[in-house]
């Protein structure tokens, strides 16, 4: 490990890496700390039959967008991994791997990065810790009996590595919804604590869903477009990958068989509470997918091009239950897909909200020298995708070159 850096990129995953490409061939010295491996947030914090929910085409890192045989399809996990493998050793990125952070701060003439024992000096640093960092779990859970396993979901890996029983899913997101149709397929009992989530159909027309939200603008709105700072932790929409790609949502899981629930309240003793909230849930996903498809409606309109057509389902209304009892109803395990928080508490330096999200313009901090990337709307709606990240780190690397 060197004593000292011009650069250093704290993060080895799609926004560590693109940084990296642009000051590589910018020719600024720089080294990428990765508390794990290339892409670790990719390789341990994901199940086992993960695959990506936006298409191929939509991989776009500098230097090696997508050009595969299939722009349409999924990538699997394995198939991910290579990719960011592949990608690494072409650009042969300075990483350092197994360098956990334990506390970034400033310096006399930049910032002091410690690594346990060690220490390292930089003139710069890009944060690049990415969008999921601190897994959430709602107030209640310590109210959970001891004998029934509580996973987050980065945790689980297959049905057949959870214990007997039913198991409950709460959060309804991509992940929540996923888990929910896996584990039902392998013959589980399942229920599905829902929330606030938006939903998409899959294909809209000919074309991926995607296609519409890049094609239209959608995906570059800023987040001067966010009703509230607390919309950055919305969920992503409701779809999955899987079986070449389709819809999956409220709808879907209620017609396979997965009990819908309401929110989750708490637990006392064996029972468990949930609100009585379904609809009013259903109808927030609904209405935010006819506020994407009148968002496309107006570009197309704009563009002279016709627009895509939905007949939207009927309003879903069905008898849930406010009240589960783990003992009776047999459940095993409970899987917390709450989302994610911020977590860059070993950041020393007063750069975030309240929420805990760096405060930032195109990634540049009030710090000189300290900026960020992955960030959930960091600069637009795709910045911590892997569609959109190598728009920012180019932004970013143009900064650092230009504060030189």
């Amino acid at each position: 490990m060197k004593g000292s850096v011009d650069v250093a990129i704290i993060g080895a995953g799609q926004a560590g890496l693109a940084t990296s490409w642009y000051l590589t061939q910018a020719r600024i010295d720089h080294v990428v700390l990765e508390a794990g491996r290339v892409a670790e947030t990719w390789r341990s914090r994901r199940w086992d039959s993960f695959c990506l929910v936006t298409p191929n085409w939509t991989v776009q890192m500098p230097g090696a967008k997508y050009a595969g045989p299939d722009p349409d399809g999924f990538m699997s996990l394995a198939e991910l991994v290579d990719y960011f493998h592949s990608y690494a050793t072409s650009l042969d990125a300075p990483v350092e791997e197994n360098s956990a952070i334990t506390a970034l701060e400033t310096d006399d003439d930049g910032f002091l990065i410690s690594l346990g024992s060690r220490k390292l000096k930089a003139r710069t640093v890009v944060v690049a810790t990415g969008a999921y960092q601190r897994p959430h779990r709602p107030s209640g859970t310590e109210a959970l009996p001891s004998d029934v396993v509580q996973l987050f979901a980065e945790e689980y890996t297959n049905p057949a590595a959870l214990p007997p029983g039913a198991v409950l899913i709460v959060g309804s997101g991509q992940t929540g919804c996923q888990l929910a149709e896996e584990i039902h397929e392998s013959g589980r009992k399942v229920f599905l604590a829902c929330g606030r989530c938006v939903w998409v159909p899959r294909r809209l027309q000919g074309h991926d869903i995607v296609w519409w939200m890049v094609e239209s603008g959608y995906m570059d709105r800023g987040p001067e477009k966010l009703p509230s700072p607390l919309a950055r932790l919305l969920g992503n929409p409701q779809a999955t990958g899987h079986h070449g790609g389709r819809d999956l949502n409220f709808r879907v899981l209620h017609d396979m068989g997965v009990e819908l629930l309401g929110r989750y309240i708490g637990a006392e003793g064996s029972r468990l509470s949930f609100a009585d909230d379904l609809a009013a849930s259903v109808d927030f996903g609904d209405a935010r997918l006819v506020d994407l498809l009148k968002y496309i409606e107006a570009s197309c309109t704009a563009n002279g091009t016709s627009p895509p057509t939905l007949e939207m389902p009927p309003p879903l209304r069905i008898k849930t239950r406010t009240e589960v009892d783990i003992a009776h109803d047999g459940i095993g395990t409970v899987i917390w897909t709450s989302g994610y928080r911020p977590d860059y508490g070993w950041v020393k330096l007063p750069v975030f909200d309240g929420m805990g999200f760096p405060v930032q313009t195109d990634g540049r901090t009030s710090v000189p020298g300290l900026y960020f990337m992955g960030v959930h709307w960091m600069r637009k709606n795709k910045s911590s995708i892997l569609y959109g990240v190598g728009e920012d780190a180019e932004v970013v690397a143009r900064h650092i070159v230009e504060a030189r």
